[in-house]
């Protein structure tokens, strides 16, 4: 859950990304929506978390735009909450944004950089989403926006200053990418380096897990493992659907109504000829009279074409009103007046002078009403229930534009409400974790989760012939875990799994101490008395961990930062077991002769020395202007924010 957190907090992506966050209105305002800024509207007040020079970033800022930055999140991973995030190391990341914003604004204005009024106004007014219908500046759109998203214009205004000053600061130095052969000398030889040795692991499974927990054992697991039970946040959704089949009554066309869509629809079931033709446009008639001759002889009309530099093009069952709509009369005439296999022209048109072969004439026979009836019905039925699917659309819109609530919506279109279980952001219901939900209903689900209790319903497209849901949020349940009787069995397993995990790790951690004392590990895991895999022989450059597109596997990584006749363990994912890991030998590289790998390790530099040289300005900026944690404050909003979502609910 948490990986994609840290992906992109730990993420060495540059500054340009970590002061995007700031560029609210560039970013978020161009997406409809305003955030990170204060959620509440209230002045930014209370004790400081941080003194950034003469400024400072209060606990009120950090929490709004840490709830802020984690509805972003939300977009890759509905289910994320609070908790999670702060245990990602959400707030650290959202903290340090901020820091630095205000440290390179400081910065900034003690160097005498100033960003104009009319700056901030062209930067504003230039955001398609506060774009009237005449494309220009809407100050209805934008002081809408703001009362919707209870923002003041000064608070708008401060961060575009503030992130404008950040980016004139950051982007000279982002573009840097020349790298001295000289610096990217020891890298270049580093990953030339081998390394020697083995690895082994203590599987888990191999170890006894003893007897049944008993309740107490239970009890004191459960409550230091928690988390590991507590079910994301869920929501109970109401919703309605509206489909052409609910409202068949109004939509089935009458014989009066089938009649006149017959009349007004003759021409296209009256007998028509339908024809496929090559044809070649030619400027010059002499040309034109030479390719013409070709054709005559039998050659291809797409040979004869392309000989004199030409292409020519293909017209598959045209009919003659189709046809007409494209070419003069004099050509159409022609080539619908030719036999099948013809050869038609020169004829002279609007845009030259025109050679065609005729390669197939349909006659294709008219329709009766009778036999048209079918087809007519299919099309007059999707007409009238598009016709009358949008009226419902429409008028259940501006019901809630005058904010009538779900029920009074259902209640007047007559529609069938249902409401589903606790859902996680998929879709599943945690108590039948193996059942997905439907394709076609997790659009409706989503539309939930974008949305707060007290929101006015929403409308979400179904399918393809304009049917629609009306989709209300019934109640938030916070992330909470089941009662501990409920989920027993499942923690009576994961108890005996921790046992054995711990005798797995006692009797590891015997064996890498052994070894670091001149054991051999063959001896050493023999001597452990239970069935282990083969120890493998390890003999590997740095380069090859670096080409695996999968990543390299962490015992290789782990190998890669020992010194040379040291062995260290390492858990293995999934409670698998203990990685026992002994590096024997190091053979070092030397790059100096290989100028292709040095050019290789320069260029590889290149691609990330500008974001290098802007974080560690950035940082230098923080040391010039001073910046003082108060440690205390901020590990009790973390403590606050990690408990917060248990009391968000209605």
């Amino acid at each position: 859950m948490l990986s994609v957190i840290r992906r992109l907090i730990h993420s060495k992506v540059g500054l340009v990304i970590t002061f995007a966050f700031l560029a609210i209105i560039g970013l978020a305002f161009a997406a409809s929506d305003i955030t990170g800024m204060n959620s509440t509207g209230a002045p930014l007040a209370g004790d400081a978390l941080v003194t950034v020079g003469k400024g400072k970033l209060t606990g009120t800022e950090l929490r709004a735009r840490a709830q802020d930055q984690l509805e972003a999140y939300r977009q890759q991973q509905p289910n994320l909450d609070m908790a999670q995030f702060v245990a990602g190391g959400g707030i650290e990341s959202t903290m340090n944004q901020l820091v630095a914003g205000l440290a390179l604004e400081q910065f900034g204005r003690d160097a005498g950089m100033v960003v104009s009024k009319r700056a901030v106004d062209g930067q504003i007014a230039s955001i398609p989403a506060l774009q009237g219908p005449n494309g220009e500046f809407s100050q209805l759109l934008y002081d809408r926006l703001l009362q919707d998203r209870k923002l003041t214009d000064q608070q708008v205004r401060t961060d575009i200053v503030r992130e404008t000053i950040a980016r004139q600061l950051i982007l000279p130095t982002i573009g840097a990418s020349q790298v001295p052969s000289q610096l990217a000398l020891p890298y270049a030889s580093l990953s030339l380096e081998k390394r020697q040795g083995q690895i082994g692991i203590i599987p888990t499974r191999a170890l006894a897990t003893g007897a049944a927990p008993n309740d107490a054992e239970l009890a004191a697991w459960y409550k230091r493992n928690i988390t590991r039970y507590t079910i994301p946040e869920r929501r109970i959704v109401r919703y309605a659907v509206v489909t052409g089949d609910q409202i068949k009554a109004q939509t089935t066309p009458s014989e009066a109504e089938l009649t006149a869509a017959y009349q007004s629809q003759r021409a296209s079931f009256a007998p028509s000829e339908k024809r496929t033709f090559q044809q070649v446009i030619v400027a010059d008639q002499a040309a034109a009279n030479a390719i013409a001759a070709k054709l005559k002889t039998g050659i291809a009309i797409a040979d004869a074409a392309r000989a004199a530099g030409l292409e020519p093009s293909t017209f598959t069952a045209t009919d003659k009103a189709s046809y007409a709509k494209q070419s003069s009369s004099a050509v159409v005439e022609a080539i619908f007046g030719a036999a099948k296999g013809g050869i038609v022209g020169p004829v002279r048109g609007a845009l030259g002078f025109t050679v065609a072969r005729i390669d197939d004439v349909v006659q294709v026979p008219g329709k009766s009403f009778a036999e048209a009836r079918a087809e007519l019905l299919a099309a007059v039925t999707k007409d009238k229930t598009a016709q009358a699917l949008g009226r419902i659309h429409d008028a259940i819109d501006d019901a809630a534009a005058n904010r009538a609530t779900f029920d009074e919506i259902i209640a007047d279109q007559k529609l069938a409400a249902q409401t589903t279980p606790p859902l996680l952001g998929d879709g599943r219901d945690p108590t039948n974790p193996t059942i997905k939900a439907a394709p076609d209903f997790v659009p409706v689900v989503a539309a939930a989760f974008a949305a707060e209790s007290g929101d006015a319903p929403q409308m979400v497209p179904l399918g393809t012939d304009g049917g629609f849901a009306v989709v209300s949020v019934g109640r938030i349940v916070a992330p909470a875990a089941p009662p501990l009787a409920e989920i027993r069995p499942v923690v009576s397993r994961d108890v005996l799994i921790d046992r054995a995990r711990r005798a797995a790790r006692a009797m590891a951690a015997d064996i890498v101490a052994k070894a670091n004392k001149g054991g051999a590990l063959p001896a050493l895991f023999a001597a452990t008395g239970i069935k282990t895999p083969p120890i493998q022989p390890i003999n590997v450059a740095r380069a090859q961990l670096k080409a695996d597109p999968r990543g390299a596997p962490p015992p290789l990584t782990l190998l890669f930062s020992m010194s040379e006749g040291s062995t260290k363990l390492l858990e293995a994912p999934n409670n698998e077991g203990w990685f026992i890991v002994h590096l024997n030998a190091i053979q070092r590289g030397n790059a100096a002769t290989q100028k292709p790998v040095i050019d290789q390790m320069r260029a590889e530099m290149g691609r990330t020395i500008g974001r290098e040289y802007a974080e560690q300005f950035t940082q230098a900026v923080q040391a010039k202007v001073g910046v003082k944690k108060n440690d205390k404050g901020i590990a009790a909003l973390k403590a606050e924010l990690s408990g917060a979502t248990t009391t968000r609910q209605n």
